[in-house]
């Protein structure tokens, strides 16, 4: 497996997503994806506190217990946790950071990311806090998280002499290409790391949904999840994708995470799984290595 830079942090190029853990997959079935990804060479693990309320961290924490050494565990704070609070304040970081080290069982966070832009707190108050908790040894590096170019621009220029972002987490994908709206550039501008989540488009891209087809049993596409990317339109430029890739012995799904990785800023794809099998195939998918005119073909597909 390919390793990136995330500021001081060596990751996998294929990161595994641990939103499923809780609400779509029990404790035992989480413990098998993690033994799975980190038999494939996954070592970037991304979790938020949001995720189930906290049992994501949990199942995390003691699926990782013993392996520590072998992964680089990422999570994330800010958005509403019942009972908790919600938002970047530093008095708020601070008791979330406190939490999340509990349910993860661990004394430090490799990447500590703002869920979200917080309106209500001006963030050089946020990065204050954060720089406070690098200094102690809670986290090694802080992210961010839902971040325009704007927001990254401010956030730079606030940091100062302290801690700062180095990686930003969006979500992107074939059928989602905001982040090339100027996030991108400020990502290598600034030289930060940028993660994408939803790399599969809600499973779009996963070469499970054909047109003209009902959605297969028991998939996000069946549940109606993602009513604005399960389109005729985006079904049409799924099949033409699909074709280009298999007509070079790839699947839909390698050509959705190796077209990622083809950009320099991207340091891990975030993918999610509910299965061992997904995990090992979401690893082995950034494997693909797209030539400049194979990307330009792909872009010209997808648009």
């Amino acid at each position: 497996m390919e390793k990136r830079r995330i500021a001081s942090l060596e990751v996998s190029l294929t990161g595994l997503g641990c939103n499923n853990f809780g609400w779509r997959i029990d404790e035992a079935t989480a413990h098998r994806v993690v033994a799975a990804a980190l038999d494939a060479g996954i070592n970037f693990f991304d979790t938020a506190d949001i995720y189930d309320q906290g049992h994501s961290e949990e199942f995390l924490g003691r699926a990782l217990k013993g392996k520590r050494d072998r992964a680089i565990i990422a999570t994330k704070f800010g958005m509403k946790m019942e009972g908790a609070g919600q938002g970047a304040r530093p008095e708020y970081a601070r008791s979330a950071v406190e939490s999340s080290l509990k349910r993860l069982q661990i004394d430090r966070i490799d990447l500590y990311q703002l869920h979200r832009p917080d309106p209500n707190t001006a963030v050089a108050d946020t990065l204050g806090v954060l720089s406070d908790l690098a200094r102690e040894g809670k986290v090694r590096e802080i992210g961010c998280s839902n971040f325009s170019a704007t927001q990254l621009q401010e956030a730079s220029r606030a940091a100062g002499a302290g801690a700062r972002f180095v990686s930003v987490q969006n979500g992107y994908s074939l059928l989602h290409r905001e982040p090339e709206q100027g996030v991108l550039t400020e990502c290598q501008r600034q030289g930060v790391a940028f993660l994408p989540y939803f790399p599969l488009a809600n499973g779009l891209l996963s070469g499970k949904y054909r047109a003209g087809e009902k959605p297969p049993a028991g998939s996000r596409g069946a549940a109606g999840w993602g009513p604005k990317v399960f389109t005729p339109e985006n079904l049409a430029k799924v099949e033409a994708l699909r074709g280009f890739a298999e007509s070079r012995g790839h699947t839909l799904l390698e050509m959705a995470f190796s077209w990622l990785a083809g950009h320099p800023q991207v340091a891990s794809v975030i993918a999610g799984a509910t299965s061992p099998d997904q995990a090992a195939a979401n690893a082995k998918a950034v494997s693909w290595k797209l030539t400049p005119a194979e990307l330009r073909e792909i872009e010209t597909l997808s648009e």
